[in-house]
């Protein structure tokens, strides 16, 4: 019987990319199969070269037009841009890679690391699109080559390769495959090779739901308004290419995650497992505990898409998973503007109370003052008998925790 030609192609692209790097490890998780009740494995995306998957589609579809063309253009503020970067070093080709202004310096370091004198970065614009529309107009100006994050046939072809691996290193199809979504390269790659043989779950973060608006309305659509924090999988609109490859998926098989609730599988894996995942890749892990009744006895592949995270995000994901577990709140505090009463208020705190953040300004001629307040515990129940006892004592403790607006500005 003859090979879809898609399954032929990728194997092939694989085939190239041996002579450049090693197939990244396919790791089982103790920790996960006994948790799930499943065999549960991680594709460690965050151990490749530039410690994401992005440099495979790079690779693929450079290969392919490096005889014609000499100058690589992208626009990205993340991974696609490293992965470039390594491969234009690797073809010995010049590359341009436009980022936004805002981009962290650590990206934009380790992108000119993996490019070295074969990369030029530009920082233009504040926001992507902006930073889009350059590299574009600098495409047309020098007659370059753009290199598409996803929405390009070779990309998809190149991200396939991850589901190549997999085979190979499992000895056969999983049962189930649980990846990431972001524009639609790697899922539409994994979609396209596996076809029916498994079963999918594909996860995206809550503020971005791309594949999921484009799944019900039959065609790829926009997202108003992005969260950014999961930068890796933070797109407006899923690739039309990629949509065409996924249009016929099971609606109910696309899951989303809020991004507070991603932050502790972040801290879990690398306080327990001494994985280092970025937002992204931490999405096919969070995912499991709403697919138990999918997975349980499955042989199970999560893709840990990638790895860059940045350190200094640490104390913003453990304050997101604190707040998430609800082991974390926010208070404003109407405080009686006499003597000893911060006193009072203290000694209602229980002994597994501890006050994270506190500001208070006396105000004159006013009989009370506010305080905002952060107090971490080490079990949700201790709020609740808490706040109780403070109502009883005569405080007025407004839970602001939850109120975005008030925790952007103030905390």
């Amino acid at each position: 019987m003859a090979l879809d030609p898609f399954v032929t192609s990728a194997r092939a692209a694989t085939a190239e990319m041996r002579k450049v790097f090693p197939a990244t490890p396919l790791i089982h998780s103790d920790l996960l199969s006994q948790r799930f009740g499943s065999d549960i494995w991680l594709k460690r995306e965050d151990l490749s070269p530039v410690r994401s998957y992005k440099l495979r589609g790079a690779f693929n579809a450079m290969r392919k037009v490096t005889s014609t063309h000499d100058i690589f253009v992208c626009a990205s503020a993340g991974n696609h841009a490293q992965g470039v970067a390594f491969m234009c070093r690797h073809f010995g080709v010049k590359g341009v890679v436009f980022m936004p202004v805002t981009t962290p310096e650590q990206k934009v370091m380790k992108t000119q690391m993996f490019g070295g004198a074969h990369v030029e970065i530009r920082l233009v614009g504040d926001y992507f699109d902006e930073t889009l529309k350059a590299s574009q107009e600098y495409c047309s100006e020098e007659g370059a080559y753009f290199l598409s994050p996803f929405d390009d046939e070779d990309v998809i072809e190149g991200q396939a390769s991850v589901a190549v691996e997999i085979e190979e290193q499992l000895g056969r199809v999983p049962d189930h495959i649980v990846l990431p979504v972001g524009g639609g390269g790697l899922s539409a790659g994994t979609f396209s090779y596996f076809g029916d043989d498994c079963a999918y779950t594909f996860v995206e973060p809550t503020g971005a739901q791309s594949l999921k608006m484009a799944v019900d309305a039959g065609a790829p659509m926009t997202v108003s308004k992005v969260d950014t924090f999961v930068d890796g999988a933070a797109v407006a609109r899923i690739g039309e290419r990629t949509f065409a490859r996924l249009k016929g998926i099971d609606g109910s098989t696309v899951l989303h995650l809020d991004e507070d609730r991603i932050c502790t599988t972040i801290l879990e894996m690398l306080n327990v497992e001494g994985i280092v995942l970025e937002p992204a890749g931490a999405m096919s892990i969070e995912v499991l505990s709403e697919i138990l009744d999918q997975i349980k006895g499955k042989t199970v592949v999560c893709v840990a898409s990638g790895g860059n995270f940045d350190f200094e995000r640490l104390p913003e994901v453990k304050e997101r998973a604190q707040r998430y577990s609800g082991l974390k709140k926010y208070f404003i505090l109407r405080l009686p503007q006499r003597p000893g009463a911060l006193k009072d208020f203290l000694n209602i705190l229980g002994p597994d109370d501890n006050i994270a953040r506190f500001e208070y300004m006396k105000k004159s001629a006013r009989n009370f003052g506010s305080v905002l307040i952060g107090i971490e515990t080490s079990n949700p129940k201790n709020f609740d008998v808490m706040c109780k006892l403070i109502a009883e004592a005569g405080f007025t403790l407004t839970d602001i925790t939850n109120d975005e607006a008030l925790t952007q500005f103030l905390v």
